[in-house]
């Protein structure tokens, strides 16, 4: 019950009756794990961290404690900590350490680093299309786009209607120039089964604003920041397609608040400015 009560953002009563749970039986690990991950999206990193060292290590699930505690660490700003604490679990030869360590790695942004890892599963367990997707942004961030298209297309070969993998080559395929008709279709395909996703909501957009369709792109990508407010990128195509369509004051305004927003590149907005 309490995980159900989670998985709706119900912390208050989720917490509530999880504490229960562990009250009726001071062994049910599982229930450890399941307070510790509500208490981390709370922020709430002491707590996830109190209550993950109490499992013990001949515990079934004394594996997923110290990953989540890899991630609870990755949250505070600890990403040292959280990869030497991944690497040391990971080096048991567990397939699901692994994959935690390259997730990591892939979230602190050492590609070098993670994309032998993904390699190393995917020769495993070649039909999960995630492991292709994962090894596909970080191929795409090392700079062989090549590659990760093939990847790419591997996880769709694997998923079709996967929304994620739909987005991402739609995406990259319109602004690279290429397929345009094909890539729009993508992300139109994406969005149906996502409609509320800022992030689709904006590649759709975008896209309209590389083919010139200024109109189209306006919708698209007011929408898409109106959802999320305080995502860099975003706020970055808004302006770039107001100072299209001559709304020079609006453009500023968007690219002044997509450099306070932390950007992937800040000197490119500067630039702009």
């Amino acid at each position: 019950l309490g995980a159900i009560l989670f998985q709706d953002s119900d912390y208050t009563r989720g917490l509530a009756v999880t504490t229960l749970a562990l009250l009726l039986d001071p062994n049910l690990d599982a229930a450890r794990l399941s307070f510790a991950d509500a208490q981390t999206d709370l922020d709430h990193a002491s707590d996830a961290q109190a209550m993950l060292d109490s499992v013990p290590a001949a515990s079934a699930y004394h594996e997923s404690a110290r990953i989540l505690m890899a991630w609870v660490l990755k949250s505070e700003g600890r990403d040292d900590a959280a990869i030497a604490l991944a690497s040391e679990t990971a080096a048991t030869g567990s397939p699901r350490a692994a994959r935690a360590l390259a997730d990591l790695y892939r979230n602190t942004d050492h590609f070098a680093e993670a994309e032998p890892l993904y390699t190393a599963l995917i020769a495993g367990d070649a039909d999960d299309w995630r492991l292709f997707f994962s090894r596909a942004y970080i191929r795409d961030k090392l700079g062989r786009w090549p590659d990760a298209e093939a990847d790419l297309q591997q996880a769709l070969a694997l998923s079709p209607d996967q929304p994620d993998v739909l987005n991402y080559l739609g995406y990259e395929w319109v602004d690279r120039g290429e397929h345009l008709e094909q890539g729009v279709a993508m992300i139109r395909r994406a969005l149906q089964q996502r409609p509320r996703s800022a992030e689709i909501i904006d590649s759709l957009g975008w896209a309209y604003y590389r083919l010139g369709d200024y109109e189209r792109a306006l919708q698209y990508l007011e929408q898409a920041v109106e959802l999320e407010p305080a995502d860099a990128t975003l706020n970055d195509h808004l302006g770039d397609l107001y100072w299209q369509i001559d709304r020079r004051t609006e453009a500023r305004f968007q690219w002044r608040r997509a450099l306070a927003l932390t950007p992937s590149d800040a000197a490119a907005l500067q630039a702009k400015l």
